[in-house]
């Protein structure tokens, strides 16, 4: 893969001879981590854009421990990658990056250093010596040759970085922070992005989140996503991970998902750990984190918030420690599904302003800030078009593959007068050894398990009660025509049923009798009225033509009725020869 050989285009000894564009200025992107690559990839487009002027090309830096994942991302960018070494050949104007743990040439050039996360929060290991250091502070190399420029989005932490390294005095820059305004700017849109990740309008976002090390929320609790899966009704809460890009480059895709197999197979969102994680946590309910920046994003913006681990490595007096201070705790052995509905019911919007105050300041004007000081250390004067404001983020791509079985449990309960109520919880099963949640009522629940016709675990479709046509059927004889294949081919089932196109469900008992259920509301996936079925025959209820209230989970209440069809009409035989 490039990155090991030297650009001859658009740097090098005669690059002028084959660039197309003949820049003023080059700008040199150092590239160390995947997380520092991408602050600059989200951020670098708005200040430089239109401008010829300046020619950007990108320094693959491989000395970090999470430099896996580095160059995969600059070429799925597009970008022009050069091997550090030959940084000291081709004098830049300007080098930027948002990794401060970085050795550059010798030289005259700035550099200026965006932070990666909000301000000098943690204290991370140094590659350099077995001790550890200030995440965010360049060496005192740097500092004392006067070259180095750090952007900081508060004043506070000009004082602690001061505080702890007086050589940085008069070289901070306090621009804001460009993701917090694009996180603010972003929430109108929250709908959109909902839809895009495949959030229904009465679901609620439990969004995971997490740093990296061993005192991060997955360090300290590895089994919390399945555990919140099974303890979260599907039809009411959805669950994603935004896991730090240090996890995913120190441990590889592979690792993760293998770690996870049982969440992502309950529907587990886990977002990708480049640009896809700040439309999700717009997107997000509440927020169960850690003392990573994300779970401070979050709360600054609004959002509910519970620590499900908060490691000693972060760094008193900061706006993160701050957060600790006022955020709740996260009982991981309780009963997680009361615990995130008292984050909901009890969160104001205002509940974390003052923890955000003092992460960032003067909020909206970070990229025109950011854009005024680029172009002053790049020696060129700022464009004559008006300076960016905060962008709208792009709507994410769904990240979550779909349930394809569920541990279904009912609860039939009769008012004193009226039709029943039939409340159904469901669970995916591949997280059923994680425990379910149980309904609220006096009845004895029932519970049962449903897969649909495409689950890969045939165990778990042997072992199904009631086995669901994926798609609808054209019509209700193709839909009666597959239930009577499904239960022969797989006799240990009792019910087989297909949505049909136009509306309604049928439902195929183990005795040959079809029952149709319609409901009042918008279209529901088989799996519910299905359910609803199943309460039925096991309360005893008649299926000629009952009326019933289908209660799923605390989303909603249906008006449901549930009516036999008569026996389909059989072929004719053919004539005796």
């Amino acid at each position: 893969m490039s990155g090991s050989r030297p650009l001859r285009v658009p740097v090098g000894r005669d690059a002028h001879r084959w660039s197309t564009f003949q820049g003023d200025r080059t700008l040199v992107v150092a590239a160390r981590t995947v997380t520092s690559t991408v602050r600059v990839l989200e951020t670098l487009p708005s200040l430089v854009r239109d401008d010829p002027r300046i020619t950007v090309v990108f320094a693959h830096d491989p000395t970090s421990a999470f430099d896996s994942g580095v160059l995969d991302l600059l070429h799925t960018a597009g970008c022009r990658v050069m091997p550090w070494d030959q940084l000291a050949h081709i004098s830049p104007d300007l080098i930027l990056s948002a990794s401060e743990n970085i050795d550059v040439p010798e030289g005259d050039c700035p550099v200026l250093v965006l932070p990666h996360g909000i301000g000098f929060q943690k204290l991370v290991p140094d590659s350099r010596s077995p001790r550890e250091r200030l995440s965010g502070v360049v060496p005192d190399s740097l500092l004392e040759s006067g070259r180095a420029w750090l952007a900081v989005s508060h004043p506070a932490q000009e004082e602690q970085l001061l505080a702890a390294h007086p050589k940085a005095a008069g070289h901070t820059l306090l621009v804001g922070d460009p993701c917090y305004d694009e996180l603010v700017a972003s929430r109108p849109h929250r709908a959109a992005y909902r839809a895009a990740l495949g959030i229904a309008e009465h679901q609620h976002l439990v969004m995971v989140s997490s740093t990296w090390g061993p005192t991060s929320l997955l360090g300290r609790h590895p089994g919390l996503l399945p555990r919140l899966l099974a303890q979260l009704p599907c039809d009411e809460y959805r669950v994603g991970a935004i896991i730090h890009p240090n996890v995913w480059s120190a441990h590889g895709a592979w690792q993760i998902r293998t770690l996870l197999a049982s969440a992502l197979d309950a529907g587990l969102l886990l977002i990708p750990a480049v640009h896809a994680w700040r439309p999700a946590l717009v997107t997000s309910t509440v927020v169960l984190g850690d003392h990573g920046s994300v779970t401070l994003y979050g709360a600054a913006t609004g959002t509910p918030v519970r620590l499900a681990a908060f490691g000693d490595d972060a760094v008193p007096g900061t706006a993160a420690h701050a957060l600790a201070a006022v955020a709740p705790r996260l009982d991981t052995r309780g009963d997680l599904l009361q615990q995130v509905r008292q984050a909901v019911a009890e969160h104001t919007p205002h509940r974390y302003a003052a923890v955000a105050e003092r992460a960032f300041a003067d909020p909206g004007h970070a990229l025109a800030r950011l854009r005024t000081a680029l172009y002053h250390l790049i020696g060129l004067p700022e464009p004559a078009a008006p300076p960016p404001h905060s962008l709208v983020l792009p709507d994410p791509d769904p990240p979550a593959a779909p349930v394809t079985s569920w541990q279904v449990t009912t609860e039939v309960t009769h008012e004193v007068a009226g039709d029943p109520t039939v409340t159904v919880l469901r669970t995916p099963a591949a997280v059923a050894a994680y425990g379910t949640p149980r309904p609220g009522g006096s009845a004895a629940p029932v519970t049962h398990l449903a897969c649909t016709d495409d689950e890969r675990d045939r165990r778990l479709t042997e072992s199904a009660s009631v086995l669901l046509r994926s798609r609808p059927a054209h019509t209700a004889v193709e839909a009666r025509r597959w239930i009577g294949d499904t239960l022969a081919r797989l006799p240990g089932s009792l019910l087989a049923a297909s949505a049909v196109r136009g509306g309604g469900c049928l439902v195929g008992l183990r005795d040959g009798r079809t029952v149709e259920v319609t409901v009042t509301g918008p279209p529901l996936d088989p799996g519910l009225p299905t359910a609803l079925v199943y309460a039925c025959l096991r309360a005893g209820l008649p299926l000629e033509h009952t009326r019933a209230t289908l209660r799923i989970s605390t989303v909603r209440d249906e008006d449901a009725t549930v009516r036999l069809r008569p026996e389909a009409p059989r072929a004719p035989r053919a004539p005796h020869a």
